[in-house]
């Protein structure tokens, strides 16, 4: 084989978006988070980050970067095993475990690489995974690196989970794995019953709170606290650059299992560890939540509910949802490419999902309208919706 043949492998089709006319992907962000954000030069409204909170720009986080900066630098240059392993890490890793209400902490660089890095640590060929079908791809390909059994249930389906367990017998162990929020579509898995599952067949549940920490629950503490999960003996992965505002992964549990974790998760041990910046960044979140989630909250569920109502008038089909995501049914890939096109074109960045992210004809156009936003900014998002909807 020639060089040439190899690379003939790899040439990316990218007649999608020259046929429509727009690639929604990569496209050049020039400024932070702001209620506007610019890009490729032009002013737009970002519905498209997971900037829940809209704490990415908020100065009390960046005063708080700046100030770990200062004291140890741009980066420790290590693995946590090694020099990583600051006082401030150790203290956002029980400030974490704290707020989840689970017993121990470890800090991964992203949550990809937490669920990547779960699953080989903790199980093998002697072991089977039950994964809700509609989970995300780091939970996937965390879940195949295992080399483990792996049986799909239909998503949110308890009957169907439940018929798989009855028949699953003879592992080593069983592991239910699913996420809080699914965040192409916002529906919310019925964590607390697939708990109650699990308990009665003896096996581990794994959940992925990503798009439900900072988010779900009274004080924003996840989905444990939003479905009064009590003694949760799980495993429980979240990312920290959502509404956390950060970057980062985190794994919690019992404390036996993260101190092996520590040791044997390679993803951890062998990644540098996340920077100060970003660790003071987390911890200062954390302290905004505690005393302004009730305001900040009100003001994402307000404009949530704003924008829903806008889609619902402009005729477009939303998938029905409990999270504060707005998600179109856009069907084939190019009709999820036009919408995309059409949402940035009249001003509004929008994350469009075709597959292999959803199932083929299942294109959903994604809406997350931060806390940060104005209400005038909502406001002309909402005038924008109805226009591109009108025939």
């Amino acid at each position: 084989m020639v060089l040439r043949d190899f690379y003939s492998r790899f040439s990316l089709d990218e007649s999608l978006a020259e046929v429509v006319g727009h690639n929604p992907y990569y496209q050049i962000i020039d400024s932070g988070l702001d209620g506007k954000i610019l890009v490729n030069g032009h002013e737009i409204i970002d519905l498209a980050s997971n900037n829940y909170l809209g704490l990415a720009a908020d100065g009390r986080v960046k005063g708080a970067a700046v100030g770990a900066v200062h004291k140890y630098g741009v980066s420790l240059c290590g693995t946590p095993i090694a020099t990583g392993y600051i006082d401030l890490y150790q203290r956002l890793a029980e400030k974490l475990s704290g707020f989840v209400g689970l017993e121990e902490t470890i800090i991964l660089p992203s949550c990809y690489q937490a669920n990547n890095g779960l699953f080989s640590s903790i199980a093998g060929p002697q072991d089977l995974i039950v994964v809700d079908r509609f989970a995300h791809s780091s939970l996937i390909q965390g879940i195949k690196s295992a080399a483990c059994k792996i049986r799909p249930f239909l998503h949110n389906n308890l009957e169907h989970l439940e018929g798989i367990l009855q028949r699953s017998t003879g592992y080593r162990q069983v592991f239910v794995v699913t996420e809080s929020v699914f965040s192409t579509e916002g529906s919310i898995a019925p964590f607390k019953e697939i708990v109650q599952l699990c308990e009665n067949y003896q096996a581990m549940p794994v959940i992925d709170d990503s798009h439900g920490i900072g988010v779900l629950g009274k004080s924003g503490q996840g989905i444990l606290e939003e479905q009064g999960i009590q003694g949760y003996r799980g495993i429980y992965t979240a990312s920290l650059g959502k509404a956390m505002a950060n970057s980062g992964g985190m794994i919690s549990g019992e404390k036996g299992l993260i101190d092996y974790l520590k040791y044997y998760c390679s993803h951890l041990v062998y990644s540098t560890a996340l920077t100060p910046a970003v660790l003071a960044g987390i911890g200062a979140v954390l302290d905004i939540i505690q005393s302004e989630f009730e305001v900040i909250k009100g003001r994402l569920v307000t404009y949530q509910q704003e924008i829903y109502k806008s889609l619902v008038e402009g005729g477009f089909t939303v998938v029905p949802g409990a999270a504060p995501i707005n998600s179109i049914q856009s069907g084939s890939k190019e009709a999820t490419f036009i919408l995309a096109k059409k949402l940035y074109e009249k001003g509004i960045l929008s994350t469009p999902f075709i597959e292999p992210s959803v199932p083929i004809g299942e294109g959903r156009v994604r809406l997350i309208a931060g806390a940060n936003l104005t209400q005038d900014t909502v406001a002309e998002a909402v005038e924008i919706i109805k226009r591109i909807g009108r025939p």
